[in-house]
This record gives structure tokens, C-alpha cells and sequence, in this order.
């Protein structure tokens, strides 16, 4: 298992974060479904700290909230077939997804991938809020003689190079100038002088334990969610005239007219399975060559 932590400064405060993800979250899985691939939104509803679905430690995490207020459940599909790297893609059936499981009890949140096709793969992902800009150390509360093991990355939404595929201009917080909250552009050294600030604490555990495959595995997997991490929260900060003025009730509306979207959009076009049979072809490109 390779574990980091992230840590992603933001030009707003985690009050206004709680709309601006949620918001974020909904619009960016429609715009990345289609043709049968996205995101399928199984069950979205309200859930206590001491669900069943949760093992030991995701309950522990989630008892050091001062509030115990209900959170939200919501269990996802994300079907990706084409999306899979060749060498995976070699070994996958033709309809293929992840299973997201999130726990989102705010300013705590749990997040959970697995796949039944893959039995060894596994990410969970443990995040909490704070209005700071990414000073504290340890918030998860990691053995102390285990901590100094973990790799800290500190996302700059500005200025670390995201994929050109990826890049719109109207998105770039270098450039971005907020109508609502006059905030942007966000200059070098934002993180030290801008106000407010907050940051997204992300310890994330990637598991992949199979012989030959773990170490390049694990290591795309964190290269593939600093990617999401990184296109995620600059979206939620340029997007900011667009849900500034929402209040939780209104994005959770949002989230669920969105969501029926996206669910049409994907569903639609999933093709039918050929057989329960998985055919193992040959792999054109060597393992370690991973897209």
C-alpha cells in the first residue's frame, strides 16, 4: 500500500467550500460522461457515523467531529473501460466500473474505490477542512513513528502544470477574476498573502497488492488522483459566480437534478456485456509502460 498526503490551499473559507464542492462534484461528472462512460449515481441519501458499510477506522476518523450531525451516503459507479490505461484494458471486461462509496459528513469526509473485477484494488481516501493554508501537521492523527513515512504533497491550483487536455482558459486561476467575491487572479505567493484561505487535508491509501503490478500500480494511482485533486478544486474556485450565492438546500437540488443527467447520459449508452466469460488477450505494450 502506498500512502501521501495532500494538501490543496484554496482562496475561499470551508464554509464556502461546502457549497462550492458539492456544486463542483455534480457538474464536472456530467460533463465527463457520455457514451456510456461517467458517472452513474446509485444512492444518494442521509447516513450516521455508525453505518454498516464502514469498517473500524473509517467510524474512528469520523468520531473526532465536535458536531454529530447526520452526514450524506452516496454510492457511485464510474464506468471507464476506454479510460483504463492499454495494458489494463487487456485484462478488463468491456463493461467495467469502480465502485465509489462516500461518507460525507462535512468537514470530515471518507471516500472509498474497489472493483469486484479487481479484488486487490482498493483507494480510500480520508479528508478534513480547515481555515488555514495548509500549515497543519498531522490533522489524521498518524502514529507518530509512522508519519515521517509519508510522503506531504502541497497541490498549487495555480501554478502546478496540469495535462493540456485538460487546460481551459476560463478555468485558469492565474487569469480567473471572481465577479462575486473580487478575488483572482492568484499571483505567486497567493497562498501566503491572500484572504481568506483554507485548505483540503487528503491522507489517501492506494492498494494494489499483486505481484509484478503493485509498485507501478499504486504509484499511477496517486498520478491519477493528484490529476482529479488538481482539476478539481481549480474548477471549484473559477466556478465560484456560479454557486456562490447557493445555500446547502439549493445545491443539493442542484446535485440532484445533475445527477439524474448524468445517470441518463451514461446508462443510455452502456453497451450489454458479451458474456460473463473475461477474455485475457495479450498485452501489445510491456506492463511497466503505463499510459
Amino acid at each position: 500500500m502506498l500512502t501521501k498526503e495532500y494538501r490543496i490551499a484554496m482562496p475561499l473559507t470551508v464554509e464556502e467550500y461546502q457549497i462550492g464542492q458539492l456544486y463542483m462534484i455534480a457538474r464536472h461528472s456530467l460533463e465527463q460522461s457520455q457514451g456510456g462512460e461517467g458517472v452513474e449515481v446509485v444512492e444518494n441519501r442521509e447516513c450516521t457515523e455508525d453505518e454498516e458499510n464502514m469498517d473500524d477506522n473509517q467510524k474512528m476518523f469520523l468520531k473526532q467531529r465536535e458536531s454529530h450531525k447526520k452526514g450524506q451516503y452516496t454510492e457511485k459507479r464510474i464506468h471507464l473501460s476506454s479510460r483504463l490505461p492499454y495494458w489494463l484494458q487487456a485484462v478488463t471486461p468491456r463493461v467495467f466500473y469502480v465502485i465509489e462509496k462516500s461518507w460525507n459528513f462535512y468537514p470530515y469526509t471518507i471516500t472509498e474505490y474497489t472493483c469486484s473485477f479487481l479484488p486487490k484494488f482498493r483507494v480510500e481516501i480520508y479528508t478534513k477542512f480547515e481555515d488555514n493554508s495548509g500549515t497543519s501537521e498531522n490533522v489524521f492523527n498518524v502514529p507518530e513513528d509512522e508519519y515521517p513515512q509519508i510522503a506531504v504533497d502541497h497541490i498549487d491550483i495555480a501554478f502546478d502544470e496540469i495535462q493540456p487536455k485538460h487546460f481551459k482558459e476560463d478555468e485558469d486561476p492565474k487569469t480567473f477574476k471572481s465577479v462575486k467575491t473580487n478575488r483572482g487572479p492568484l499571483i505567486e505567493g497567493w497562498r501566503i498573502t491572500d484572504k481568506p484561505l483554507m485548505c483540503s487535508y487528503k491522507l489517501v491509501h492506494a492498494s494494489f497488492e499483486v505481484w509484478g503490478f503493485q509498485t507501478k500500480v499504486e504509484d499511477f494511482i496517486h498520478k491519477c488522483i493528484r490529476e482529479v485533486l488538481l482539476l478539481g478544486h481549480r474548477q471549484a474556485f473559477t466556478w465560484v459566480d456560479q454557486w456562490y450565492d447557493m445555500n446547502l438546500e439549493a445545491v443539493r437540488e442542484y446535485e440532484k437534478q445533475l445527477q439524474e443527467e448524468t445517470n441518463q447520459k451514461v446508462l443510455n449508452d452502456i453497451p450489454e456485456p458479451d458474456s460473463c466469460e473475461v477474455k485475457i488477450e495479450t498485452p501489445q505494450k510491456d506492463v511497466s509502460e503505463i499510459d
